[in-house]
């Protein structure tokens, strides 16, 4: 595997640095979000918190601003939380070990094993949706890899393999690559593969069947009155404070039955009349286990916006703020029928 990887690997740029801090960064964007789109974000994260100690003192605004468009938001929290804890506990060091990259906020045991492997040469193997796809069609195993037990089965399998592997940081690489490119889901190059000789599904003819992988999710799907607000030349936007986009930005919305019910409930919030003046159009959003469906609506202020003064930005300060995928859906949404209100 690892002469496979050292002639075939792809050359990404968290792979040519040792710094754990780097490597730290490039796991946690690649949670949940592909290579491609990863790639550009780390470089402009990377240039403008290039250390431990940029990212504990980096401002929310900022660092969420770095963020945006990535998604899943809490990643970014947790980062800078974590980063606090290691200049704090660790004197700015990141952790070698394994169990101890566990104990800071946002690390688990993909990242935690990705880091001490690729940064520090530990043994200790990562379990993700490409490793646990070659090990089912590796060893032939038809486990339900959507259950946590088998995800420990074959964390222990990896352990074992990357165990006998001269170089951690290159095995686990060379899987993650395996995954990616040739031990895909739907359409896998057996004939290229380093491991063809020694698979039991290529030799039983079940690699198309594998992994099972049987999930059982529930998305909601919550509905919302959604407005684009106007005072002049000015958008009202409002920073979440908690919930799913804790401390990113975005529209005043609120479940209810209809406009005039969002009036009152605008009112009665922050004490200050609007009108709704449009219909724009319903905006959806989907989340890992729920989906959002804004029916977004233009209006303005009717009276002094003293209330809410703190709340009003100009183009060029919106551009500045960390505003949520979601909302920035909605602003186009808005723009569009600005444009072209008929």
């Amino acid at each position: 595997m690892e002469a496979w990887f050292a002639v075939s690997g792809r050359d990404l740029p968290w792979r040519r640095t040792g710094d754990p801090y780097k490597i730290w960064v490039s796991e946690i964007m690649l949670q949940q979000t592909q290579v491609e789109t990863v790639i550009p974000y780390y470089e402009r994260f990377i240039r403008a918190l290039p250390d431990v100690s940029a990212l504990a003192e980096a401002e929310d605004d900022g660092l969420f601003k770095l963020w945006q468009g990535l998604g899943y938001y809490r990643r970014a929290a947790h980062l800078k939380e974590a980063a606090v804890t290691v200049m704090k506990d660790f004197g700015g060091h990141m952790p070698a070990s394994y169990e101890t990259l566990l104990q800071l906020k946002g690390i688990g045991p993909y990242s935690a094993a990705a880091i001490a492997s690729i940064a520090y040469g530990q043994p200790k193997g990562v379990v993700d949706g490409n490793t646990l796809r070659i090990i089912a069609r590796l060893f032939n195993l038809e486990d339900n890899i959507a259950l946590d037990k088998t995800k420990k089965a074959f964390g222990q399998l990896m352990d074992a393999l990357i165990g006998a592997a001269k170089s951690p940081s290159a095995f686990n690489q060379a899987m993650m690559d395996l995954g990616a490119m040739i031990c895909t889901p739907r359409k896998p190059d057996c004939p290229a593969c380093p491991l063809k000789d020694i698979c039991r599904g290529r030799r039983a003819d079940t690699i198309l069947l594998l992994p099972v992988n049987i999930k059982k999710v529930k998305r909601e799907t919550e509905e919302m009155v959604t407005a684009v607000i106007r005072a002049e030349d000015r958008l009202m936007l409002v920073r979440n404070r908690e919930g799913l986009l804790k401390d990113l930005y975005g529209f005043v919305q609120t479940p209810c039955s209809s406009p005039s019910a969002f009036e009152a409930w605008f009112l009665e919030k922050y004490k200050v009349p609007i009108r709704l003046q449009s219909y724009i159009g319903d905006v959806k959003h989907v989340f890992t286990h729920r989906t959002w469906l804004m029916h977004v609506y233009a209006g303005y202020l009717l009276s002094d916006r003293d209330q809410v003064r703190d709340l009003l930005y100009t183009d060029r300060e919106l551009e500045a703020l960390p505003v949520s995928t979601a909302h920035m859906k909605v602003l186009k949404a808005w723009q569009k029928a600005e444009k072209d209100p008929s």
